[in-house]
């Protein structure tokens, strides 16, 4: 091996580079870096063991391509650089935030405890639980709800408006009367 495949090999072990092509089916990038576009190689997941993350980098996302040997057809690529094009989604020390391409945006607040899901206009979301679902503590709903099953309830049950059960109204149900007539309406 002479110097100048030793300087080259040293030069190419960390470059920066820009995502240039993704190939979802093969889990594979090409990199582009300084003039060289390096296809085919993997990119670095936070888990792939018995834990697996799916989550591949963007055409466009800044990258270091690292090759351990100098030979970048060899290397990984490390994607989640924040650049000009794709700055840091939030600026707090306690926010974890994820943002999605659609508008949807997960933060979890390790400050105010709170976890929070915003969805774009039409977003949907859904729980499959089939041992059972446990909330623990007050539950606002705002919106219409439908339920298909029974419901137990232990404790009162306020409602402001009316109840309908059968198609009787609690508010305006009315009956006969023991000495003959109709009732006046519940009160």
């Amino acid at each position: 091996m002479n110097i100048t495949d030793v300087l080259r090999r040293l030069e190419n072990q960390i470059r920066y580079g820009t995502i240039a092509a993704v190939d979802h089916q093969a889990a594979r990038c090409t990199v582009s870096t300084g003039g060289l576009s390096v296809p085919n190689l993997p990119w670095l997941a936070q888990r792939a063991g018995s834990s697996l993350d799916w989550d591949p980098p963007t055409v466009g996302e800044q990258c270091i391509l690292f090759s351990p040997s100098g030979e970048p057809a060899l290397g990984v690529a490390m994607v989640g650089l924040y650049s000009q094009e794709r700055p840091a989604p939030s600026n707090s020390a306690t926010v974890r935030r994820r943002t999605y391409p659609d508008g949807a945006v997960i933060d979890y607040d390790h400050d105010s405890h709170t976890l929070s899901a915003t969805l774009p206009d039409g977003g949907k979301a859904r729980i499959v639980a089939t041992g059972g679902l446990y909330v623990v503590g007050p539950i606002i709903h705002e919106g219409d709800y439908t339920q298909t099953g029974n419901q137990s309830i232990t404790g009162t049950v306020t409602v402001s408006e009316d109840v309908i059960a059968g198609g009787i109204s609690q508010v305006n149900h009315r009956h006969p009367g023991d000495s003959g007539g109709t009732t006046g309406a519940p009160q």
